[in-house]
């Protein structure tokens, strides 16, 4: 843990050279950032001073968001300076203040993950009692729920087979967290190894339908989440079930999509490096 802090620190430090000017003999200047307009024609060690400034406070903005960006700039003008009669407090103070600080953060973090599962989970309960009380929805012993938009005539796929579908999911706010329709071309998979809404729904489906799913959070990513779905939310899904000829084509129109794209690239990429090679040779004719 007094690892992770001690590096927070360091990174964070690094920010503050976006506050603070430095001239070549590296002392530092009382010109303080923000009167400083930094342009992409502002001298080298600007343009760097505020690159590291930015990114690294970007970057570490989630892990430390109530900084005070006066202590900050303090402590990196008294740690840059060198002299250290400036240093209010010992080596050990500051590894035990961030040490203290991390813990208090990991435990108000672990709360806030705890207070949004428990908000999920009442919210998509009651989602899910009143979504099965609705027309066409229909409820699977599991607690899957599924709506029929278009019936196909195709086979139903097996759990070990590989699918090819279209599909748009969403948040019960009404948010697309994930979209094939965006990304230019189906999706495909193994049927088994996917969330378990989608595993047991599209077995349900034959080749060539259109259904909507509402996914409780135990056939979806549960309490654990990931990076885009917070812990214990129910999701909603259209999928269509592509047969096979529809996923042929459909792949490759996106393959064929991708390949000219790439080909347009290439070619602005040789026309600007052609460009010094025709100015040369116009200077060598001269």
């Amino acid at each position: 843990m007094a690892k992770r802090s001690t590096f927070l620190l360091t990174a964070l430090m690094a920010s503050i050279v976006a506050l603070t000017g430095c001239n070549n003999d590296g002392k530092s200047e009382s010109k303080s950032s923000s009167s400083t307009t930094i342009t992409n024609k502002s001298p080298e060690l600007e343009q760097v001073g505020y690159s590291l400034g930015y990114l690294m406070a970007s970057g570490n903005k989630q892990e430390v968001p109530d900084l005070d960006v006066k202590a900050f700039e303090k402590g990196f003008r008294d740690g840059y300076s060198g002299d250290e009669s400036k240093r209010a407090l010992t080596e050990d103070e500051m590894k035990k203040v961030l040490t203290d600080y991390q813990k208090k953060r990991e435990e108000q973090i672990v709360k806030e993950i705890e207070e949004k599962a428990k908000k999920n989970k009442e919210e998509g309960e009651k989602f899910l009692a009143e979504n099965a009380k609705k027309e066409g929805v229909k409820t699977t012993p599991s607690g899957l729920q599924y709506k029929i938009i278009t019936q196909g005539t195709g086979p139903n796929p097996k759990a070990t087979d590989i699918v090819a579908v279209h599909y748009e999911g969403k948040l019960l706010n009404g948010e697309v967290f994930d979209s094939s329709y965006k990304h230019g071309e189906p999706a495909q998979f193994k049927l088994n190894e996917v969330i378990k809404g989608w595993t047991e729904g599209l077995q349900l489906m034959p080749a060539g339908s259109k259904y909507e799913f509402y996914i409780p959070s135990d056939l979806a990513y549960g309490e654990a989440g990931n990076p885009v779905i917070e812990p214990n939310s129910v999701l909603t899904f259209t999928v269509e079930l592509l047969d096979e000829e529809t996923a042929k084509k459909a792949i490759a129109e996106a393959k064929a999509k991708a390949e000219a794209q790439m080909a347009e690239v290439m070619k602005q990429m040789e026309a600007q490096q052609a460009k010094p090679e025709q100015a040369q040779s116009k200077e060598v004719k001269k």
